[in-house]
């Protein structure tokens, strides 16, 4: 396909289309790891769950090294694609091998810092993923380059089944924390195995030098950019694991994993196919610009409702889903919802960049987020959990000032263009309206009933406001996903 002669309707039906088929498995993967994650917390106790976040750290900051960026190069190049899939299977194979030796060799250091011996054994184990995840890490790049997202459902699937049924099979048999691990080992295989199987491409042996150069210039800026933006992300864990203890760590990340699970993993997985969609129109800023904002737009729609609606019902949501030993978590997560929501809204410029070939900009905006970041959540941390979430808010605010500013920049979009995509903030208003009184009025009544009742006031709200003030927005996507009878509707409406 010629990237003179796209046209923005097709490039808005490949996004839509496969953006459902990936939100497809991300829900179906994502409605089965909260069923899981309420049974799992039933079972372990927050001290139990803490241990487990004691390791998690040291492997979200290896996990940098993954693959070097490799990965996003391969879906942003135009030629040569299998001797450039070959070459990055193989350093990746060999990157994973050297992080789990790594892994198992700072284990002991882990646990000293800490000060809990258990995590030395746990962490050795969850290094291991890293060796097996680099066998399917080419197969996914090379999925997400061909927008061939309704095969990803095979391997999402399957990971999160046999993650979650092993995990909570172990956790009813009293392996405790192990459970989760022996369930993320299981899951990242069955993954890898899965990946060979949708993706028909068998890989070669070769380490091609020129190419590893070529790969790695691109690489190099995205794997930085993924270095100090994991490292900000991870830095509470740490904080908490060193100040506070096993519990406050299990409640912290209780808090954190509702919006991790509905937002910030949402807006991965839409990543995932605005990158490669964009990527294809990288030489056509006009249709570029119009693709982003469309993208934002459509993206604000999805996530705002999920943000507000769940700093709203945080109370009801832990007592229905995880049980009253985790009360302690539900002022930490409204707090970090509404992080998530302003985490949204310049998500996807970095998508951008990266399509025009300029990653580098990504660096040099983690620089100055980074250290802010940090100093917020350290700041924080001096007073209690809740002042690490603010901590968290707080930078997220600037951050977006920042992104905001390199958009306007970069881009050549006017800041009144990206405010208009922001309409979704109305519904959001509305939502909290219609939500709030009736989780005041129903405070008596079954935590499953006001979690019940407080959703479906704010749904109703947030939908009939977003019907009216956004109509045709919400047609149009629905005609370029191929449900031309509401294209009728709207002509009656006309």
């Amino acid at each position: 396909m010629s990237n003179s002669t796209t046209p923005t309707s097709s490039i808005g039906k490949k996004v839509a289309t496969n953006a459902g088929w990936n939100y497809l498995a991300f829900g179906l993967s994502k409605g089965i790891n909260i069923v899981a994650f309420s049974i799992i917390a039933h079972l372990l106790t927050p001290e139990l769950y803490g241990l487990f976040a004691l390791a998690t750290p040291a492997i979200d900051y290896l996990s940098i090294l993954n693959d070097f960026g490799l990965g996003a190069a391969l879906i942003h190049r135009r030629e040569d694609i299998d001797e450039a899939s070959n070459t990055a299977f193989t350093l990746n194979i060999i990157i994973g091998m050297i992080l789990t030796g790594i892994v198992i060799g700072i284990a002991p250091l882990v646990a000293t810092f800490f000060h809990e011996p258990a995590v030395k054994p746990i962490l050795g184990w969850l290094g291991v993923t890293f060796t097996i995840n680099a066998f399917g890490s080419i197969h996914r790049a090379r999925l997400q380059r061909s927008l061939q997202f309704g095969r990803n459902i095979i391997p999402e699937l399957g990971n999160t089944l046999v993650k979650n049924g092993i995990a909570i099979w172990l956790a009813v048999k009293g392996y405790g924390a192990w459970s989760l691990v022996y369930g993320q080992l299981a899951g990242a295989l069955t993954s890898s195995i899965l990946l060979w199987v949708v993706v028909p491409w068998i890989p070669k042996i070769v380490f091609d030098l020129s190419m590893v150069k070529q790969l790695f210039n691109y690489g190099f800026s995205i794997m930085a950019d993924g270095a100090m933006t994991t490292v900000a992300d991870s830095f509470d864990y740490i904080v908490i694991g060193r100040l506070y203890d096993k519990a406050a760590l299990g409640i912290y990340q209780i808090a954190y994993r509702l919006p991790e699970l509905l937002v910030i993993q949402t807006l991965s997985i839409l990543a995932a196919v605005f990158f490669p969609a964009f990527s294809s129109i990288q030489h056509q800023m006009d249709e570029l610009r119009k693709n982003f904002l469309i993208t934002l737009k459509y993206v604000q729609l999805l996530i705002t409702p999920i943000c507000i609606g769940m700093a709203i019902a945080a109370e009801p949501i832990v007592y229905a889903l995880l049980g009253e030993q985790w009360s302690e978590s539900i002022s930490i997560m409204r707090i970090l919802c509404i992080y998530a929501l302003i985490l949204s809204i310049g998500f996807h410029s970095g998508d951008v960049f990266k399509a025009i070939g300029r990653p580098d900009i990504l660096v040099k905006i983690a620089i100055p987020v980074f250290f802010i970041r940090l100093a917020s959540v350290w700041i924080g941390a001096q007073y209690s959990l809740i002042g690490i979430a603010f901590g968290h808010l707080a930078a997220s605010i600037l951050e977006l000032i920042i992104r905001t500013m390199v958009t306007v920049k970069v881009m050549k979009v006017s800041l009144t263009k990206i405010v208009k995509q922001l309409s979704a903030f109305i519904g959001g208003i509305v939502l909290a309206a219609s939500a709030i009184p009736v989780l005041y009025i129903t405070k008596d009544l079954a935590s499953w009933i006001r979690l019940a009742a407080t959703v479906a006031a704010g749904a109703l709200g947030y939908t009939a406001t977003i019907w009216y003030i956004e109509r045709s927005s919400l047609l149009k996507i629905l005609e370029i996903t191929g449900f031309s009878r509401f294209r009728r509707t709207e002509k009656g409406h006309g």
